[in-house]
Order: structure tokens, then sequence, then C-alpha cells
């Protein structure tokens, strides 16, 4: 999944300079724990409400580098990567509302999991239920069950994955092209599906640093 939107970082002069030697991974590393760690335990011990809906809505005006510059290297089993993938999950449903929805929309019809009414969609899901969705999971890292947001995040992506593999099924014959394109993004979001769960489950041992 972060393969699908990341792009090169760029840095300034100065920005480097804070780094204290700039590409030091094990310096960026930590700049991106601390600041994962301390933007969620200040959110989540005050959470104002005008300060959570700018925190959702950060992207939209700042665009993702921002974020990228803080978390998009950490590992995929970290605070700060889980964050990364949430903010990236999001931009991929306002990006495309319409396709995601569709997406999603088959894989419920498909599914044979609970997986729809973990990840808690309106049905029928059509663009703006997804981004209504995808809002309340970012919402939930901050103000709810961080676990039960991650959880939801999960189910939503193997939905998803799921409904990548039945529309790639029903082209593969018609479109190859864009069969084998959707095969790739259905593993995509299981991989950052299984991702997420692993970092629910440290969150749940205290152990998600």
């Amino acid at each position: 999944m972060a393969d699908e939107f990341h792009k090169p970082t760029k840095f300034s002069g100065g920005k480097f300079e804070s780094f204290q030697g700039g590409e030091d991974p094990a310096q960026i590393s930590r700049v991106a724990h601390e600041t994962a760690h301390a933007l969620l335990a200040r959110v989540r011990n005050d959470p104002d409400p005008d300060v959570v809906e700018r925190l959702v809505a950060y992207t939209d005006e700042n665009g993702i580098d921002a974020v990228a510059e803080l978390w998009s290297r950490a590992t995929p089993r970290s605070l700060p990567g889980a964050l990364w993938r949430i903010y990236l999950v999001r931009l991929l449903i306002r990006q495309d509302p319409q396709g995601i929805s569709y997406l999603y929309q088959r894989g419920t019809e498909v599914s044979t999991t609970i997986d729809p009414v973990v990840a808690g969609a309106s049905v029928p899901t059509g663009p703006e239920e997804i981004i209504v969705l995808a809002d309340e999971i970012l919402r939930g890292l901050f103000t709810g069950d961080f676990a039960v947001a991650l959880d939801r995040a999960a189910a939503f992506c193997r939905v998803t994955a799921t409904g990548c593999t039945s529309v790639a099924d029903d082209l593969d014959a018609t479109e190859p092209a864009r069969s084998s394109e959707l095969t790739t993004r259905a593993l995509r979001f299981s991989t950052t599906a299984q991702e997420f769960v692993s970092c629910a489950r440290l969150w749940r041992h205290d152990s998600l640093d």
C-alpha cells in the first residue's frame, strides 16, 4: 500500500540540519516514533473536537508529503507506521471514492467473513459512505479504541482486496492488463490489512512502539 502512494521526500537544507545528520536512519526512526507518540498522547489526553477534525483533514489542506516526512519510513508494525498507513488509506479513498466504493461494495457481496460488519461502512456503500468510513477510522485512532480503529481499517482492506480479486476474475479474459493491476492491488490491500492486525495486537499488549 505504501508503494502505491509514496513519493520521494524532498527536504530543504534547514530540515536536513534539524535532523542533525540528515539521512541517519537511527535519527529518522527516533523522530518518527517520538512525534507519533507525542501527537497521539496529546490528542487522546485532551480530545478537543476541533483539533481532532483538523488532524483528520490535515492532508486535505497540507498534502501527504508533510506526513510522509515524519512517518513514511517507519516500520509497518510500529505506531508511526500504523498512522502513516491509515493516512494513506484515507488518501486512496478520497482520491477515488467512486472506484474504491465499487471495489468495496463488490467485496461485501462476495465476502464470506464478518469483515463488512467490522469495517462498519453504511450499506449500500457508495462514494459518500466510503469517505465517511475513512474519516471515522482515522478519527477513531484519536478519540476511540485505537486497536478497534486498526481492526476496522484491516477489515476495510480485506473487503476491498476481495472486491479487487473478484473484479480481476471478471476481467481476466477481456482485459488482462486491468485484471493484473487489480490482482496487484488486492495483494497490497491484503498486506496492509495484515500490518494493521499486527499493530492492533501490539497495541493491546502495550507493545506498539
